[in-house]
């Protein structure tokens, strides 16, 4: 008999902080089943197994990012809005170290509420590279350089990566800066 109160939002939401607690690489759903107090063969009546918790986590993250990223570009254009938006992304890393790699995981075509997330998350960057004038392909690569760009920098920085004597803040604007001069002066694709 399933624990009253233990549905799949709650395993989700849940492991989403343990994520954050323990490492996105140490969550397990021993781990989770533990942390919820159910035994572990409980867990497979909210998720199917591993891979199932790890989609579902990366929906939710994915969404809770996508409301960040929106709000943070509501009312900004050109730098400003790039900014903010690089702001926060970096924010939601540091704040969430656990789930942010969840972030990273390609939607589930089969799950609605992931696709919409996606779509939200790459709607706020693209609603901030139209005022660039980036639309299109365009719009595609420069989302694909910015997260690049910001999914490295938050990575190496949570890994310890970055150990010259320099502050590493004032790199990261100087990371911001360049992406807002190259999206400013994007080369005219070949087509």
């Amino acid at each position: 008999m399933p624990r009253v109160g233990l549905n799949q939002q709650t395993v989700v939401r849940e492991a989403a902080r343990l994520a954050d607690e323990v490492g996105h690489q140490q969550l397990t759903l021993a781990a989770l089943a533990a942390r919820l107090g159910v035994a572990l063969p409980s867990l497979y009546k909210h998720v199917r197994g591993a891979d199932e918790l790890a989609q579902k986590l990366s929906a939710l993250v994915t969404a809770e990012l996508a409301t960040e990223l929106t709000a943070a570009a509501v009312g900004r254009s050109g730098g400003d809005a790039l900014r903010a938006i690089a702001d926060a992304y970096r924010d939601y890393a540091h704040r969430h170290p656990g789930r942010y790699p969840a972030t990273q995981r390609v939607p589930d075509p089969a799950d609605p509420q992931h696709v919409e997330a996606g779509e939200r998350a790459v709607g706020a960057i693209f609603a901030v590279l139209r005022g660039y004038g980036l639309t299109g392909d365009d719009a595609v690569d420069a989302t694909r350089a910015l997260r690049s760009a910001l999914h490295g920098f938050v990575s190496l920085e949570a890994a310890g990566g970055f150990g010259l004597p320099r502050e590493v803040d004032r790199s990261y604007h100087q990371l911001v800066a360049s992406m807002d001069l190259s999206f400013r002066s994007w080369p005219v694709a070949a087509t």
